[in-house]
């Protein structure tokens, strides 16, 4: 796949922080160049996951809390979404080994309401995720620089004259056990199109870190399937 010149497309990161709620104003910062005009906003077919996906206990959604980018909603129309797990070399094996079978639980858990797929190339994958520090992030009121758990930032390419985005996850060394597990859940979300974050504290996609991290919820899932349902620019070819 080849990127376009970054003049025609480029995205800022999304600055997502575990630990703090993010403002509408960031989450919202996402822009898009380009001289000719974007595929016309259309909805894609549900992917036989989320459509058979039943919610007996009707829990409700968020969807009200997620953002759509220039490009309308950060969909995926190809299947599977093919996931890169880097390769740690210079860890020990042991530990190394326990970091990408903890990423890969997260990819399976997802995997019951996307179709996913772990791939061993960079160069292929629509999701890359990085053990490697978020950049610094200054705030404004305390006048310092706050360490980061994770990290989610996208971009915008085109092929064949259709448009698509990818993704890269940076999740931090410090983050182990159940908070490797957790960041990563909220991390694969954002990536699967959950561009925002929930207010309750039993959804993978809450906008804090809690002290016992909560699997996939239904409302997370019910959040998911209304996107899918929404237009986007995304997988459709230029005008």
């Amino acid at each position: 796949m080849e990127i376009q010149n970054s003049s025609n497309f480029f995205a800022e990161a999304n600055k997502d922080l575990v630990t703090k709620r993010l403002t509408d104003k960031e989450l919202d910062h996402q822009y898009i160049t380009r001289k000719q005009s974007l595929p016309a906003l259309k909805a894609h077919l549900l992917p036989s996951t989320l459509r058979e996906w039943q919610d007996t206990n009707n829990s409700g959604d968020y969807f009200s809390e997620i953002k759509p980018t220039p490009v309308g909603y950060l969909v995926w129309s190809q299947f599977p979404v093919k996931i890169y797990i880097t390769t740690l070399n210079k860890l020990p094996q042991k530990q190394a080994q326990t970091w990408v079978e903890t990423v890969s639980q997260v990819v399976n858990e997802w995997q019951n309401y996307l179709p996913l797929q772990i791939v061993y190339k960079a160069d292929i994958a629509d999701i890359i995720i990085e053990r490697k520090a978020p950049p610094l992030q200054f705030d404004r009121k305390r006048k310092i620089s706050r360490a980061r758990s994770a990290q989610t930032t996208y971009e915008f390419y085109t092929k064949n004259n259709t448009l698509y985005h990818r993704f890269t996850i940076l999740l931090s060394p410090s983050q182990t056990g159940k908070y490797l597990l957790a960041a990563t859940r909220h991390e694969i979300g954002h990536a699967l199109g959950i561009w925002g974050h929930s207010p309750v504290k039993s959804d993978a996609l809450y906008f804090s870190q809690v002290r016992n991290p909560p699997p996939i919820s239904p409302r997370d899932v019910n959040t998911l399937k209304r996107i899918y349902k929404q237009p986007t620019s995304l997988g459709w070819s230029l005008p």
